[in-house]
């Protein structure tokens, strides 16, 4: 019995429990398909122009089969690697895959939207634009502004910044008056306007329109402020009657805390002339020998070059610029 049972064979041990790192390795994305091809800690065998050009590609060495001598790494590894999914992207810090997306979406530009294209393309055929920038620093504006809105923006609304444009534009304008005007350039007339009729681009969910400020220079600033919201909601709803979208002499647009560091507007033809404004920011600056903070902003238009020569465009935005760093000027006639 004694030797039976010694020669009885020994009973298989019992699987050990998964150790934790096959535990996480199993729980990573793409785990079934994307298995580590060696144990955990054991460093990945690879030559450094090999390891370079997995970290171009995004490969995860741990991840990839080792076809070479002690199962060194080979570029012929990577390839085979590459071709087996092609679905799968490694990121090169955390090792986690991301499948690419690889659908396509037909979109037909029709209606509103094609028009919108049709007009933009006419305009970049017909006008030679030309882009000038210009910095301008509105701390004072912006502190005229903030004070205005806590004495009077309960009863009368909030500024923003574009009332003052809208009014440095129109004063700028009385001594620039060949930029406040359109262009037919199938008869060869340029038409020159007394009265400003702003329009200000607006983003809708039809894509960007115009609504037009008419009699720009009557308007205060609130009334300015108001009439420019009200025209801007009309938009947005496509309630805009057919007069509030046409007829404009000049265009401002902005795209407001979007608004980039600088930008190359599309002239709303056939006027002649565009005024972009970039964002805000603060930033120091050398003011008589000492760093002080100051808030500066860029004005980004195009000109129709035809018409509108270099110098007189500068002398335009300088114009502007005069009466926005010194916004008391833009109630003094």
């Amino acid at each position: 019995a004694a030797r039976a049972a010694a020669e009885a064979p020994e009973p298989e041990p019992e699987p050990a429990p998964a150790p934790a790192a096959s535990a996480r390795a199993a729980s990573a994305p793409h785990a079934a398909s994307h298995a580590p091809s060696r144990p955990e800690g054991q460093h990945p065998l690879a030559s450094p122009a090999v390891r370079r050009r997995a970290w171009d590609l995004g490969i995860t060495l741990q991840y990839v089969p080792g076809t070479g001598p002690a199962g060194r790494i080979t570029h012929g590894d990577l390839d085979a690697w590459l071709a087996r999914d092609r679905n799968a992207t490694s990121n090169r810090t955390t090792g986690t895959l991301y499948a690419s997306q690889d659908q396509e979406t037909e979109v037909p530009v029709i209606g509103l939207r094609r028009k919108i294209a049709q007009k933009m393309q006419e305009s970049k055929r017909r006008i030679p634009h030309f882009t000038y920038v210009e910095e301008i620093d509105v701390t004072e504006l912006e502190s005229l502004r903030a004070r205005l809105n806590a004495l009077h923006g309960a009863e009368r609304g909030k500024l923003t910044l574009l009332p003052f444009l809208a009014r440095a534009m129109v004063l700028a304008l009385r001594e620039f008056p060949q930029i406040n005007a359109r262009y037919d350039d199938d008869a060869g007339v340029v038409t020159q306007y007394g009265a400003v009729h702003l329009g200000v681009a607006a983003q809708t969910p039809s894509g960007l329109m115009v609504p037009v400020l008419h009699h720009a220079e009557t308007l205060d600033l609130w009334s300015c402020a108001a009439e420019v919201a009200r025209l801007a909601e009309a938009a947005r709803q496509g309630k805009a009657a057919r007069d509030e979208l046409s007829g404009s002499t000049i265009t401002l647009t902005s795209l407001g805390a979007l608004g980039g560091i600088v930008s190359t507007p599309v002239i709303n033809h056939p006027e002649v002339a565009i005024v972009g404004v970039n964002r805000v920011v603060e930033r120091p600056v050398f003011q008589e020998g000492r760093v002080v903070a100051r808030k500066l902003m860029n004005l980004s238009s195009s000109f129709d070059h035809r018409v509108v020569d270099g110098m007189h465009a500068a002398e335009f935005i300088q114009c502007i610029r005069r009466y926005l760093e010194c916004p008391a000027l833009l109630f003094v006639e």
